[in-house]
């Protein structure tokens, strides 16, 4: 577990999991790597959730360097009687903040990429519902070139996004990329209650 930032008085980790002799599994030990964020609605989850373990144990096993970070909860002090503007623009800076935590994080990594036999260029994202929107945003800007990505180094660019009941949030319509987005794959079932 490592400290990788702190926002708005948030000390915020990120959990390392990696299997010993899969280093050897790519070239010159330079590995992927894949960064997590949870799922809880920006309400709540942790990053250490037992649920999740399974998929960074076969990811680490397969030689994939992986990270499970904390992000900050937007909506977690949601007041009762919020309107639907309201609703809206909290939401938006709900995504906001958790992009921003995911491209610090992502900062953090690519400090760390040489000691920990990192592959620079093969940094790829990926989230469950709430994370899993963070994840598709967070692309989504970078590849749009909004503000908030350059926070990123120039030039930095996601190898893959693996969306787990996410989508992009926008306001404005269908989205467009004016560059070509990472790869994506998007799972969801067609009995999600939460995200429809």
């Amino acid at each position: 577990t490592y400290e990788y930032a702190t926002h708005d008085g948030q000390v915020l980790y990120l959990d390392y999991y990696s299997c010993s002799g899969s280093d050897a599994l790519f070239e010159e030990g330079m590995r992927p790597a894949m960064i997590f964020l949870f799922g809880g609605g920006f309400v709540s989850g942790t990053r250490d959730n037992e649920w999740y373990a399974n998929y960074f144990e076969s990811l680490a096993r397969r030689g994939i360097a992986t990270f499970s970070i904390d992000y900050r909860l937007g909506l977690k002090e949601l007041p009762e009687d919020i309107g639907v503007m309201d609703m809206v623009a909290m939401m938006q800076r709900a995504v906001n903040i958790a992009v921003e935590d995911l491209y610090a994080a992502t900062n953090f990594i690519l400090a760390n990429a040489e000691p920990w036999g990192i592959d620079p260029q093969r940094i790829m994202i990926s989230g469950s519902s709430a994370g899993a929107i963070s994840a598709l945003q967070a692309e989504y800007y970078r590849a749009n070139g909004e503000q908030l990505a350059n926070l990123l180094p120039d030039g930095f660019r996601y190898a893959g996004v693996v969306s787990c009941a996410g989508a992009i949030f926008s306001t404005k319509g269908k989205p467009k990329f004016k560059s070509s987005p990472a790869p994506m794959l998007l799972f969801h079932g067609t009995s999600d209650r939460n995200v429809p």
